[in-house]
């Protein structure tokens, strides 16, 4: 029963959350770019006048594809809070994902077709990782379920600070932040401007940024593991983790896909792997 009440309190609260953390990042990139900055709850006000434009699709499977892709991002989050099985909560995740290169697909724009493409490249970039931090998980403690990982006693993060460091890397690039935001971009500094959501408007545009905050939400989630034996010592370093993210948004430029794509593979794998192979043989704390 607790379950199901944390899941559904995150399908209630993590749009409030998410959306407040998108506007505090508008707020303090502005800062950091000698600019005052929207207000914090600019973000809901952006998707209201979403939701009320008129409803305009470029083609009719595209507000499907849409629609699942929030559905299964929501899904992935709620079983994860649930304290479901971490697998499921990762193929889940990457699921909605390609749903979401599916309605760039059904465009027909040049610019959202190279996204969608962009967007399975960073597909293929983080999700190694992913999986491989699932792996970690359960190699420090024995088991895939999340209500379990969180219940370990010890600090995962002293015992997986590789598999940590793997997950901060390529959290850069599912915040969709420089310099690995190259599907698409809340900054118009590339050629392809918003990429994978180019051809999306109205209501389901609206739709994608409140997947966003779910998945944003989740993230943070993810990585309260790693210090979830001591809630304040967690919230800390949540704070200082999205602040760090928002100051390399800010302080670099976005890299051609190819780089990326090498990059993340030489950190995550190289760190995951090695730290893998010291728990299989060396045991965790």
């Amino acid at each position: 029963m607790i379950n199901v009440l944390f899941a559904v309190a995150f399908l209630v609260l993590a749009p409030i959350l998410g959306g407040l953390i998108a506007g505090i990042d508008r707020k303090l990139t502005a800062r950091m770019q000698g600019r005052v900055g929207p207000p914090v709850l600019q973000p809901f006000y952006d998707v209201g006048k979403l939701l009320e434009k008129e409803h305009v699709i470029v083609s009719v499977s595209q507000n499907f594809f849409v629609l699942a892709y929030l559905v299964f991002i929501a899904f992935s989050g709620a079983l994860f809070f649930a304290g479901g099985d971490l697998l499921l909560v990762v193929f889940a995740l990457t699921l909605a994902h390609v749903l979401l290169v599916l309605g760039a697909y059904s465009a027909t724009s040049p610019y959202s077709f190279i996204g969608a493409e962009r967007e399975l490249v960073q597909l293929m970039a983080y999700e190694p990782m992913v999986i491989l931090a699932a792996a970690g998980f359960y190699l420090a403690t024995g088991s895939f379920s999340v209500m379990e990982i969180a219940a370990f006693p010890r600090p995962l993060i002293a015992v997986l600070p590789g598999i940590f460091i793997g997950l901060f890397y390529v959290l850069t690039m599912k915040l969709r932040k420089s310099p690995f935001d190259i599907a698409t971009s809340h900054h118009a500094h590339q050629e392809i401007v918003k990429g994978v959501t180019t051809e999306f408007s109205g209501s389901t545009l609206g739709m994608v940024e409140v997947a966003h905050w779910y998945e944003t939400v989740f993230l943070l989630g993810l990585f309260w593991l790693f210090f979830a034996w001591s809630p304040v010592i967690a919230v800390i370093a949540l704070a200082i983790l999205y602040l760090a993210e928002i100051f390399i948004d800010n302080a670099t430029a976005r890299v051609r896909w190819g780089f990326a794509l090498r990059s993340i593979w030489a950190v995550t794998l190289v760190l995951s792997a090695a730290n893998l192979v010291w728990l299989q043989y060396f045991g965790g704390l």
